[in-house]
């Protein structure tokens, strides 16, 4: 499911397109100001964020750069239609700039075109477990957006975790795997240690169940 944050202070508008973007199937997240969506930027991992410009605490420029940092891509939704402020909408990292008033069924087509064009990017290059991302061609782990460094076996956990998520994985099978992909043997007891600093450095993107005398499961 894509995450998706709208960034919009008009009530009207903003509780009919959170139920339309609901509807369509995304998670969809509203903020009415900048400093709520900085907040929620920080905190969560988006795949598109829809800005109005003009908000009651500031301008939505303030926000491209955390959102590029994070690899969110950005579509401006606002009733601004001066070209100056459209050509800076791009150099600044758009993929798309609507105007108000807007149509429904064409604006909901070009987040569909986006995130389509996100998904084909990204299918054979990226995995997402929680709010982890993994860059596999080039052994990258990001946590909520924050690039995260892990040792070659705590990767490896990583992606055995993430290409069995909801399934229970019993130790052995967990060192087995290590062992194979790593060619180094680990004890029982270091499986424990790196299962804990795994944990501690992706936080709450990830849940990693623990389940007892069996091993790992993560959602």
């Amino acid at each position: 499911m894509y995450e998706l944050l709208l960034v919009e202070d008009d009530a009207t508008i903003a509780e009919g397109l959170i139920y339309a973007l609901e509807k369509e199937g995304y998670h969809a997240s509203l903020c009415r100001c900048i400093g709520e969506a900085k907040k929620s930027i920080k905190e969560h991992a988006y795949d598109l964020a829809i800005l109005d410009m003009q908000l009651p605490d500031g301008n939505a420029w303030e926000l491209t750069t955390e959102l590029n940092e994070k690899k969110t891509d950005i579509i401006f939704l606002t009733i601004v239609d001066e070209e100056k402020d459209i050509v800076l909408a791009f150099e600044e990292g758009a993929v798309d700039y609507i105007t108000k008033p807007f149509r429904l069924g064409e604006l909901l087509a070009r987040i569909k075109r986006t995130l389509k064009a996100r998904g084909s990017e990204s299918n054979s290059k990226c995995i997402k477990i929680g709010e982890v991302r993994i860059e596999t061609e080039a052994g990258r782990v990001f946590a909520k957006g924050e690039e995260v460094e892990l040792t070659a076996l705590e990767y490896q956990l990583l992606l055995m975790f993430a290409e069995n998520r909801n399934i229970l994985l019993t130790r052995n099978q967990i060192l087995n795997y290590i062992w194979d992909n790593s060619g180094n043997f680990v004890e029982d007891n270091t499986l424990t240690v790196y299962v804990k600093r795994l944990r501690e450095k992706l936080g709450t993107a990830i849940n990693i169940e623990t389940v007892r005398g069996v091993g790992y499961r993560v959602d």
